[in-house]
C-alpha cells in the first residue's frame, strides 16, 4: 500500500541563546546519573532546534553525544534527538542493533544500523514509494500509531568533526532517519500518524503486534484502500 506522507507542521524557532544552550549542556553533563527523557507537552519538543554552529567545545560535543547514546541504550531505543533531553540543538544519535523476528525484519525491511551522530540534518525522498507501520517515541511513552513515511530517503547532515555528509537509507533505517530529523524541526510522529490507529502498548501487544498493519487497518478502520 502506498499513501501520501503527511506534511510536518513547522515549529517556532528556539528562543535559546548560544550561551544558554551551552549552559544547559554543561548542566546535563554534570548530572550524576542519566538525564530523563522529556515527554510530550514540553515546549522544547515543539520548537525548531537551533542549527549547530559551534555553540559547544569539541570535548563538550563529544561528551553530549556519548551521554545521548547512553540514554538511548538505557531507554531502550533506536534514536534520540537532543531536544528529547531538553537541549534545543539540531543533533541526534541513531543506532539499531535489536534482534528482530526474521519475518518482521523482511516485511519492514529492517536491517542493523551502526551508531552515528548527525548535526543539522535534512532529508529528501528518493522515489515515490512509501511504507506504513506502527511507530513509537521515547517522548510519548506507552503509545504507538501507524505512520506513513518515505521508503527511501537521502539524508544530508554534518558529522561531529564538521565535515559534510550525505547518504541513502531505505526501509526501517529510512524511518529512523525521518523520525529523528523531524524531532529537530519540532515534529512528533503523531503529526504524520493515522490517529485511528493509535494504541497503547498493552492493546497493541494484545491485538496488533503483527509484522505488518493489515489486521490493525481492518480492525480499527484506517488507511482503507
Amino acid at each position: 500500500m502506498d499513501f501520501e506522507t503527511r506534511p510536518l507542521p513547522a515549529g517556532p524557532d528556539t528562543t535559546f541563546t548560544a550561551s544558554e544552550i551551552r549552559r544547559a549542556v554543561q548542566d546535563l553533563l554534570g548530572l550524576d546519573g542519566l538525564p530523563p527523557i522529556v515527554q510530550v507537552g514540553h515546549p522544547v519538543l515543539r520548537q525548531r532546534a537551533a542549527p549547530y554552529d559551534g555553540q559547544l567545545e569539541d570535548t563538550e560535543l563529544a561528551q553530549l553525544i556519548e551521554r545521548m547514546r547512553d540514554v538511548m541504550h538505557a531507554a531502550p531505543g533506536v534514536g534520540l534527538a537532543a531536544p528529547q533531553l531538553g537541549i534545543p540543538l539540531q543533533l541526534a544519535v541513531l543506532e539499531d542493533r535489536f534482534d528482530v523476528d526474521p519475518v518482521a525484519s523482511e516485511i519492514r525491511q529492517r536491517t542493523p544500523l551502526g551508531f552515528f551522530a548527525i548535526l543539522n540534518p535534512g532529508y529528501e525522498p528518493e522515489g515515490t514509494s512509501t511504507a506504513s507501520f506502527y511507530e513509537g517515541c521515547l517522548s510519548m511513552r506507552g503509545f504507538q500509531a501507524v505512520v506513513t513515511r518515505h521508503r527511501d530517503v537521502r539524508l544530508h547532515y554534518q558529522r561531529p568533526d564538521g565535515s559534510a555528509a550525505s547518504g541513502g537509507f531505505s526501509g526501517w533505517q529510512a524511518r529512523i532517519v525521518q523520525h529523528e530529523t523531524d524531532h529537530l524541526h519540532g515534529g512528533l510522529y503523531l503529526d504524520r500518524g493515522e490517529l485511528r490507529s493509535l494504541a497503547n502498548d498493552g492493546e497493541y501487544s494484545a491485538h496488533w503486534a503483527y509484522p505488518g498493519i493489515d489486521e490493525a487497518r481492518r480492525g480499527l478502520g484506517f488507511l482503507n484502500p
